[in-house]
């Protein structure tokens, strides 16, 4: 089907893919995508491109109409203009076969769901876009642009299947090679308390009101309007927006209304709002697969084992009262009692956390001998991918041009699309 918008031509594509690629003959799920077209001269006989989604588990952007007289506006209006755009929702998201707390105890019990979510890392989401490309391209190659995690799928997709890449931009994504979950985290922390600092820097008042309410989380359990539970640490989760471009203000404007219903009771307003920000019932993937997606550790493939809880051991600051400091993109064996969108399935997590034989994410060999043009935007003080890594990956790629700035936070591409775009485009053209 296709829909006209102003601006935008919108066609549903839907796949039955293999859910073990490895066993090409045997169960299928759907893949969804959705090709965006401009509705210009040529729109349709331009180059594909295929957009990698951040997450894990974040299904792809939905394209907004343009306004009536005026081109289409973000990345993807920019996009359009040189591609023949497809936004992929990666296997278990948006339109695709869903891996939710509904649908996954059909697959059996915890671990019957363990060993199919062990199916969705990036190495099946990269042989996911060649099944999709070989049908939509009649072989021929394709670009990709990879935000976040989508830029950890496109680097996959470097290593194992670069003769279907024509040419790869990447925005904050580009992980570590060789770096255990452990290495990972232990990068982590420390970044998190830089940006713990400049925003009490920015608010300064924050400090007392997040000691406030964690000393009040402390004496009443506290039910968020969701059903969620709201425990200090589940408070101190908050922090995982501070890696964004306004995040220190979305942070300090929540924290105003925290006791706005009257002393010694959370308001309703600042409950609803954090468990907004903190659940992950739109997309219970980020957690469930978070640490097996970025570990990285194809060395030995050993259990991740909840390496965010195990490292935060050693940051005995983050349990310190004051000044409570806030976390980042970290995943807990805890969260599968307070969020009520993992608790049918903390069997399951823990059995992934368990789980050992992850195979290897990323072929060294391959990457050094690279021949596709890359080109990757590098946060320099990201929150939630460490720029040493990346830059260290940047390296070890062969012609991989970087862009390193420190202009925006992670989600760059979202605040000055056309800029981006317009730079990586001419970079990967050899611009």
């Amino acid at each position: 089907m296709t829909d006209r918008v102003p601006g935008l031509l919108l066609t549903d594509h839907t796949f039955a893919v293999p859910l073990d690629h490895d066993r090409p003959d045997g169960e299928t799920i759907e893949v969804y995508a959705r090709e965006v077209t401009g509705r210009d001269p040529g729109a349709a006989d331009r180059p594909w491109l295929v957009y990698l989604q951040g997450g894990p588990g974040g299904a792809s952007p939905r394209p907004m109409s343009a306004v009536p007289g005026q081109p289409p506006d973000g990345w993807i209006g920019r996009a359009v203009r040189d591609y023949r755009v497809l936004l992929l929702d990666q296997r278990g998201t948006g339109r695709s076969t869903p891996a939710n707390r509904q649908t996954l105890p059909r697959r059996g019990g915890p671990a019957e769901q363990a060993d199919y979510l062990a199916l969705f890392r990036a190495d099946a989401i990269v042989k996911d876009a060649e099944f999709i490309r070989r049908r939509l391209t009649g072989g021929a190659p394709w670009s990709v642009l990879g935000q976040s995690f989508g830029g950890m799928c496109a680097v996959t997709y470097l290593s194992y299947a670069a003769d279907g890449l024509r040419e790869v931009m990447i925005t904050g994504g580009l992980p570590g090679l060789d770096a255990t979950i452990d290495d990972v985290y232990r990068a982590a922390y420390p970044r998190m308390r830089r940006k713990n600092a400049a925003h009490f820097q920015r608010y300064p008042g924050d400090a007392a009101t997040a000691r406030a309410i964690a000393d009040h989380l402390r004496e009443h359990e506290t039910t968020m309007p969701g059903g969620g539970l709201l425990t200090v640490p589940a408070f101190q989760s908050l922090g995982i927006i501070l890696g964004m471009s306004s995040g220190s203000d979305r942070l300090h404007h929540l924290l105003e209304y925290a006791f706005a219903d009257g002393p010694g009771l959370l308001s309703h307003v600042f409950l609803a709002g954090v468990e907004a920000e903190i659940s992950v019932a739109g997309m219970p993937l980020f957690h469930l697969l978070h640490e097996a997606c970025y570990g990285w550790d194809g060395r030995d493939g050993r259990a991740t084992g909840w390496a965010a809880e195990r490292v935060r051991a050693e940051f005995p600051e983050f349990d310190a009262a004051d000044p409570l400091l806030f976390t980042g993109e970290t995943m807990h064996p805890w969260m599968l009692r307070t969020d009520p969108a993992l608790r049918p399935l903390a069997e399951t997590a823990a059995l992934l956390a368990a789980r050992e034989g992850w195979t290897p994410l990323y072929d060294r060999a391959a990457l050094a001998a690279n021949t596709v043009p890359v080109a990757a935007l590098v946060y320099h003080d990201d929150l939630y991918v460490d720029t040493a890594y990346s830059l260290a990956t940047a390296s070890a790629i062969r012609g991989l041009r970087p862009w390193i700035t420190n202009e925006y936070e992670h989600d760059g591409l979202r605040i000055d699309p056309v800029r981006i775009m317009d730079r990586l485009i001419g970079m990967v053209r050899g611009g």
